[in-house]
């Protein structure tokens, strides 16, 4: 037992290394087209974290039962987030009808 969590203790923290490695290096400008792709990868960890959460018994220690429901919170405020930034990010692309560039447009045609 004690050797199982310490097993998954140093998985959890090298991961945690190589996922800060790994972001550090990416430009700025994939940024937001990296985190459209991660919305999915939460999206199947809240569903999972649900499906685990509708399979445990009904003793289950109450620990196990909060700290499931937090990761589904935050697993979920994550995709929520996720979406709202990306649909920031590709409003900025939408041209105004009211910008100067539109209006030039019309008076040019």
């Amino acid at each position: 037992m004690y050797n199982e969590l310490l097993a998954n203790i140093a998985i959890l923290v090298l991961a945690g290394f190589v996922g800060f490695a790994v972001i550090s290096k990416v430009p700025n400008t994939l940024h937001t087209p990296l985190m459209s792709g991660t919305n999915a990868i939460h999206g199947i960890v809240v569903l999972g974290a649900l499906v685990v959460l509708g399979h445990l018994p009904g003793d289950a220690h109450w620990g196990i039962k909060i700290i499931l429901f937090v990761a589904l919170v935050f697993g979920t405020l994550n995709v929520v987030g996720g979406f709202v930034v990306t649909d920031r990010m590709l409003g900025m692309f939408k041209q105004r009808k009211d910008s100067p560039a539109a209006q030039k447009k019309g008076a040019d045609a």
